[in-house]
């Protein structure tokens, strides 16, 4: 069962912006986060964002200042605006849950190069 669908993945060049969507096709409980995760080559999966219920926003170290979560009113879909991408955030990103309980989704790939 796809519970997730990520999307807006695409190639860019070193100081571009994309903006991702993660479609959520299950029901979570509104107690829970939502995050994006990120998987590059050789790399462990990483968590990268996070929203909790009251909305709190909290980044990666590596993402702080450049990259924003979150999500529409519906609570349906989450968001993440990447601004001055670089090299090293290429990767597959994905949602979940924080920590994650289900099932991930096919990821949507983001390439920084020139």
């Amino acid at each position: 069962q796809v519970q997730f669908v990520e999307s807006g993945g695409a190639l860019v060049q070193p100081g571009g912006s994309l903006k991702l969507s993660c479609e959520i096709l299950i029901d979570i409980p509104r107690s829970f986060n939502m995050a994006w995760y990120r998987q590059s080559p050789r790399k462990q999966r990483e968590l990268v964002a996070t929203i909790t219920p009251g909305e709190n926003l909290n980044y990666a170290n590596s993402v702080r200042g450049r990259f924003t979560i979150s999500r529409s009113e519906s609570k349906s879909t989450v968001y993440l605006q990447m601004n001055s991408l670089k090299p090293e955030d290429t990767a597959v990103y994905y949602c979940n849950t924080s920590p994650y309980r289900y099932s991930w989704g096919q990821g949507t790939q983001v390439t920084v190069s020139s």
